[in-house]
C-alpha cells in the first residue's frame, strides 16, 4: 500500500525550530531576499521604484536617493505598519502553512504569545494574500461545479414542543451562505460565496472559459449551464460517478473546508466565509507540495501583496 504524501519525508522540508531560532538579522535577510527576489535582494523604493538607496546603520531602514523616501522591508506590503518582530511573521507563516486543515487564530495567538486580535488579523492577512493570486484567473478544460452551505446554525430548543422547523426561511438566521466551487481537473480551484447556488451563474459564466466541459449534479440551479457549456450531470441520489460525469474533486474541496469548520475554526460563517473558502482552495490546490515550498510561496504572496484595505486598522475601525 502506497504511503500518503503528507506522511512521507517529501512533505516535510521545513523545520519550525529552525525558523524560531532565527536571529533578527537572519529573519530580516530572509524577508529581504523573498521580497526583492527579482533584484537578488537589492532594495527597491516602494514609491518611485528606484534601485539606488542606502540603509541606516542604526535601524533596519532604507532611504531612496532618488525621492528621499524612507522605507523598510515590509513597507507597502500586507505587513506594513507592523508591531511584531520580523522573525515572528516568518514563524507565523511557517505555523500557518503546517496546518493541513488550517490554523485557528486562538492557537496562533498562543504559539506567538500575542493577543488574539493580533493573531486574528494576521491570519486573515495571509488568507487575503493567497486569495489574491486567483484574482482574474479563469478555469478551463473540464471543470466540476458544485455548492455546499455553511454557517447559520440554529440551535434546537431543549423541549420538543418548543422546537421549530429550522428549514423554513422565517426560522433562519440569515447568515447561511453557499460556497460554490469551480474546480478544474488537474488545475486550480476557484471558490466564491453566494446567498444561493442560482446566484452563482453569472460568476461562473465569467470565470469558466468558453468551450469548457462542465460537470454538475442534478440540482435545478445548474440547468441554465446547458446554454453556456457542454454540461454533464450526475444524479447523486443514484450514484456519485457513472463514468461520464462526477463532481468528486469539488466534493474533496468541500470536505477540507468542512473539516476546517468543524475541527479547527468551529465558526466560519458570514462575511469571513469567503476568506476561509479561498484559503482552503489554496491548500487543496497545493496538497502535494511540501511545507517548505508552501512556506516560501505564502511568504512571497504576503510580501508582494499591497497594504490591505480591509485588515489594516481593522480593530480600530471596529471599536468606532
Amino acid at each position: 500500500m502506497s504511503q500518503h504524501f503528507l506522511l512521507s519525508a517529501k512533505a516535510r522540508t521545513l523545520s519550525l525550530a529552525k525558523v524560531a531560532r532565527m536571529t533578527d538579522e537572519e529573519a530580516h535577510e530572509a524577508f529581504r531576499m523573498i521580497r526583492w527576489a527579482d533584484t537578488k535582494g537589492e532594495p527597491v523604493c516602494v514609491r518611485c521604484g528606484s534601485l539606488d538607496s542606502y540603509n541606516y546603520k542604526t535601524r533596519k531602514l532604507y532611504r531612496c536617493k532618488a525621492c528621499s523616501h524612507q522605507f523598510s522591508v515590509t513597507s507597502g506590503t500586507i505587513f506594513a505598519s507592523r508591531k511584531l518582530p520580523v522573525r515572528d511573521y516568518l514563524l507565523a507563516i511557517a505555523i500557518f502553512v503546517n496546518g493541513a486543515k488550517g490554523h485557528s487564530a486562538l492557537q496562533l495567538s498562543r504559539d506567538l504569545d500575542c493577543q488574539y486580535k493580533t493573531a486574528f488579523v494576521l491570519a486573515h492577512k495571509l488568507r487575503e494574500a493567497v486569495a489574491a493570486q486567483t484574482n482574474g484567473k479563469n478555469v478551463a478544460g473540464e471543470v466540476e461545479i458544485d455548492g455546499a452551505y455553511f454557517g447559520g446554525y440554529v440551535k434546537p430548543a431543549n423541549h420538543v414542543e418548543d422546537r421549530v422547523d429550522r428549514r423554513k426561511a422565517q426560522h433562519q438566521t440569515g447568515k447561511r451562505k453557499v460556497v460554490v466551487a469551480m474546480r478544474e481537473r488537474n488545475g486550480s480551484t476557484l471558490a466564491s460565496t453566494f446567498k444561493s447556488e442560482g446566484e452563482a451563474i453569472p460568476t461562473i459564466a465569467k470565470r469558466v472559459a468558453a468551450g469548457t466541459i462542465v460537470h454538475a449534479d442534478e440540482a435545478s440551479h445548474w440547468d441554465s449551464l446547458h446554454a453556456l457549456y457542454v454540461t454533464k450531470r450526475i444524479n447523486h441520489s443514484e450514484n456519485y460517478s457513472d463514468g461520464e460525469a462526477c463532481t468528486n474533486q469539488a466534493e474533496s474541496f468541500f470536505s477540507r473546508l468542512r473539516r476546517a469548520e468543524i475541527g479547527m475554526h468551529h465558526h466560519i460563517a458570514g462575511s469571513y466565509l469567503n476568506a476561509y473558502a479561498s484559503e482552503m482552495a489554496w491548500r487543496e490546490d497545493n496538497r502535494r507540495v511540501s511545507n517548505g515550498l508552501l512556506y516560501v510561496a505564502m511568504a512571497n504572496a504576503a510580501l508582494t501583496h499591497p497594504v490591505s484595505q480591509q485588515w489594516k486598522g481593522y480593530w480600530q475601525r471596529s471599536a468606532k
